[in-house]
């Protein structure tokens, strides 16, 4: 590649990395002992969670992918396989941990079997929005920990874009009460998952390809996924026609993770490049699905009933994320490392959260 192409595409990298905060002192002390490989091709394997060109989450990927050919002149290719054409979609984290594919996209959330810190890493019930979770991760320690902990499974992970805020989910029947959920069997995954959990919900893990079928079954009750663009196209109104409002999931976090060795043998150049098209994909991402959220609720089916949570519901809730944390702050240390980063942060943020973004809304109305 000619010096002068290499400038170009660092300059608008360089540009990304600078309005998104990729490259902080943190970051190039990890980077310090990389190999410096100018201009020799490198091609990736990546793995996703996802059908072949998702919405949003697999399509992101795939311009993310793109993106780092385009800004490495054509030295960084990275191959993105759909879920069950290497590995299927849950397997994702064991295979690049183990080095057999370089790296994967997914949920942080899925991987709380793994080090139930992880969760706090996806996003919290009741918790931080997508701004507020990337401003953690990025400054108020986050990021540290993350890596230092996915060091252990021999794992480098960036944020690769995030949801917004989500749905609550379907439900073949109304929920009218705290009573109404116990027994109920529902797809969710994560901290919330633990929340129902308490309240009386079996939760259950299932992956994007057998929501629908298993809803449609009766093999479970409810379903939480994304929002109305990607609900919609899963077709769950058939099944389930009551749409609930959100609080699990107000601020989902993805991930774009490298196996670690992989990582440390790229060139300085192409870590920057993955770095800046990840910060990228996280904007876009998250403004599509503001975008296509709001189109999709003007055109969810007519039988569709959107409800809101009762009451009683939400306080118990509230009571049972506290439990939950408690609990798993007490058999885990690492747990409790990261919710008391998390915590610091929040305490530190909510002030001015409520005198600029909770005041506006009130007053804009």
């Amino acid at each position: 590649m000619k010096r002068r192409d290499f400038i170009a595409g660092s300059a608008i990298g360089a540009t990304a990395l600078a309005l998104g905060g990729c490259h902080r002192a943190e970051d190039k002390k990890e980077s310090g002992s990389t190999t410096i490989n100018r201009g020799k091709k490198v091609t990736l394997k990546l793995a996703t969670s996802w059908p072949a060109h998702f919405p949003i989450m697999g399509t992101g990927v795939d311009n993310f992918a793109k993106r780092c050919f385009e800004l490495s002149g054509g030295t960084l290719e990275i191959k993105v396989y759909p879920k069950n054409i290497l590995v299927p979609a849950l397997q994702v984290f064991d295979s690049t941990s183990a080095a057999q594919i370089d790296a994967f996209h997914s949920g942080v959330y899925y991987w709380k079997g793994k080090n139930p810190a992880f969760s706090i890493f996806g996003g919290m019930p009741l918790g931080l929005t997508s701004e507020e979770m990337i401003t953690w991760m990025k400054f108020g320690g986050g990021y540290e920990l993350w890596r230092e902990m996915y060091g252990k499974f021999n794992l480098y992970p960036l944020i690769g874009g995030t949801t917004g805020p989500q749905m609550g989910g379907w439900f073949k029947k109304e929920i009218n009460s705290l009573a109404d959920l116990k027994g109920l069997k529902m797809r969710i995954p994560g901290l919330g998952g633990e929340v129902m959990k308490k309240l009386g919900v079996n939760p259950v893990l299932l992956p994007a390809g057998e929501i629908y079928t298993s809803l449609e079954r009766g093999t479970i009750d409810a379903t939480e996924w994304v929002g109305p663009a990607l609900d919609s196209m899963m077709g769950f109104a058939k099944a389930a026609p009551y749409y609930y409002t959100g609080w699990h999931e107000p601020g989902s976090i993805l991930e774009i993770t490298f196996n670690k060795t992989r990582w440390e043998k790229l060139s300085s150049e192409h870590q920057a490049i993955i770095t800046a098209a990840s910060e990228e994909m996280t904007a876009n991402m998250l403004q599509e699905f503001r975008y296509e959220n709001a189109k999709a609720l003007q055109a969810l089916p007519k039988n569709v009933e959107i409800r809101t949570f009762p009451k009683d519901m939400m306080d118990a809730a509230k009571v049972a994320l506290n439990e939950v944390l408690e609990n798993e702050s007490a058999k885990s240390d690492d747990f409790k490392r990261v919710l008391k980063s998390y915590s610091d942060f929040v305490k530190l943020n909510n002030p001015w959260d409520d005198i600029s973004t909770k005041n506006f809304l009130e007053i804009r109305g």
